[in-house]
């Protein structure tokens, strides 16, 4: 089976958990290239005459599209079936639109959540597949380690922040006011610049990961954090609450300064790693790939 991925790729760069995902389908035997869409408005029109063309004398069986925007591009041909898989942008008025406009022309639709296809409606034609977890390189290791080799102190509470400060639906504003009103602690910003290898460093160096979004899909930092025994603190976001469900050390927290506190103090109470790492072994990438595959032999063959 060839399947041909449309994505963004500005600065040549894919999602990490898009590659992974190819990653683990190639392993299962799918063909995969990547159509890359570089640019803005401009970028995204050029490429949907760019994709016809490719696709006229085509050897794919089916065309994937990640997100909402690609997928627009996407359905703009009709020589193949189109999957789109939806993360969080259904959750913006305006790529929520967008996204309703690919799924009315797309075969099959596949969502992170269940919530994020409700906020669209679909009744027909979708799955619920959230994005798995690379097990192998998201791992637990020895705390002291990881702080030596980010050089980071060994003598301080140290709170992981799940994004970057500057993005408005991660609501750093919180987490730095519950962060000031804790004492000795340090509070790290999970920045663009962190390899794979960096993250799960990080996730071990940590003593909490802290999540303080408005809005999310499927937050993969959550799961990477369940895949190192990460301690955490998140908002009722996404799917967050289904997948650190039962998990000794993990806690729901209402987006009040004083519970999200009070949350972080029972997790450093806890004081040591979680069994999160057997909560989602369900969540492995190539478990997640069967069920992608399922998928496309459902709109091949029946």
């Amino acid at each position: 089976m060839n399947v041909l991925i449309v994505c963004s790729g500005n600065n040549y760069k894919v999602s990490a958990f898009i590659t992974e995902q190819v990653a683990s389908l190639k392993k299962k035997g799918i063909k995969a290239d990547f159509f890359l869409i570089k640019g803005k408005l401009l970028g995204y029109l050029m490429s949907v005459f760019m994709l016809r063309e490719l696709l006229k004398n085509s050897k794919y069986n089916i065309v994937h599209a990640h997100f909402g925007l690609s997928g627009l591009v996407a359905v703009q041909q009709r020589i193949c079936p189109v999957v789109i898989s939806f993360i969080g942008e259904i959750n913006f008025p305006i790529l929520r639109m967008i996204s309703k406009i690919s799924i009315r022309f797309s075969t099959f639709n596949i969502f992170v959540s269940e919530e994020l296809r409700r906020k669209v409606a679909v009744v027909k034609r979708f799955a619920i597949i959230p994005y798995g977890v690379n097990l192998k390189t998201f791992r637990p290791l020895n705390k002291i380690e990881c702080r030596d080799a980010l050089n980071l102190p060994l003598d301080k509470k140290i709170v992981l922040f799940s994004s970057t400060f500057d993005r408005d639906e991660k609501n750093y504003p919180l987490a730095k006011k519950v962060i000031e009103s804790i004492d000795g602690l340090i509070l790290l910003e999970l920045s663009k610049g962190y390899k794979r290898n960096e993250i799960n460093l990080l996730l071990n160096a940590c003593d909490l990961l802290l999540l303080t979004s408005t809005k999310e899909g499927s937050p993969q930092v959550i799961k990477e954090a369940m895949a190192c025994n990460c301690p955490i603190v998140s908002t009722n976001v996404g799917d967050v609450k289904d997948v650190i469900d039962g998990t000794k050390g993990c806690y729901i927290t209402t987006f009040d300064p004083i519970d999200v506190a009070d949350k972080i103090k029972l997790a450093f109470a806890f004081n040591k790693k979680t069994d999160g790492r057997e909560k989602i072994k369900h969540l492995d990438n190539n478990i997640i790939a069967e069920k992608v595959i399922s998928v496309y032999n459902k709109i091949l063959f029946n």
